[in-house]
């Protein structure tokens, strides 16, 4: 089984495990109030195996799914034999990261709470962006795809703005810096992607 695919029924196991107990979805949800006040950091990583419903978990696993295969074929190409270990520490690093924001934004809420693998999801994707970003991505079964480069300035653009007017139920900071991060680690590890990735962009025409 590919480390993807480990990933996703971990996840999926944990999200219906804490679907049907309460005292799980409690002691593992993102708490920022419970992090600073009780020091417990490991919600940080935890929160990123919880889901709200079917639905948050399915999007999330099926993005992951779809973009986490080519990542594995991008570590195998850097990492060898350790590229597993790699793509499971850079997911969890990832979650971790793009849950940081919302802590320190809200460590004195003690009704905040956030969960969901979005961090991670979006670091997959965005580390797949850089390394294709004419492939087209579809959004929500539409039958038009946008380039990925340009998909993810949008995205990283609502993102931000999302976070930054507040409201709703989503914690766009996770979908943001994760996607940062995403970007970042494989700029670091690869340096010769982000010539590779603007050398494409220069030769993308829209007709």
């Amino acid at each position: 089984m590919s480390t993807t695919l480990i990933i996703i029924v971990v996840t999926s196991i944990i999200s219906f495990l804490a679907w049907n107990n309460a005292s799980l979805m409690d002691r593992w949800i993102m708490n920022p109030y419970q992090v600073a006040s009780r020091g417990q950091y490991y919600r940080l990583i935890t929160s990123g195996f919880l889901h709200a419903d079917w639905g948050h978990l399915f999007f999330n696993m099926l993005s992951l799914y779809f973009f986490g295969g080519f990542i594995e074929q991008v570590f195998g190409m850097l990492f060898n034999d350790n590229a597993p270990v790699y793509l499971i520490g850079f997911y969890l690093v990832a979650i971790l990261v793009s849950d940081i924001p919302s802590f320190l934004k809200h460590r004195n809420d003690p009704g905040y709470n956030s969960l969901g693998a979005s961090g991670g999801v979006s670091a997959v994707i965005f580390a797949a962006i850089l390394f294709r970003p004419l492939t087209p991505i579809y959004m929500y079964f539409i039958p038009i795809g946008i380039p990925g480069f340009i998909f993810g300035a949008l995205y990283l653009a609502y993102s931000y703005y999302e976070s930054r007017r507040g409201g709703g139920n989503v914690n766009h900071d996770a979908h943001f810096y994760g996607a940062l991060f995403g970007v970042l680690f494989m700029i670091v590890v690869y340096p010769e992607v982000l010539p590779q990735f603007i050398e494409q962009i220069a030769g993308w025409r829209l007709f």
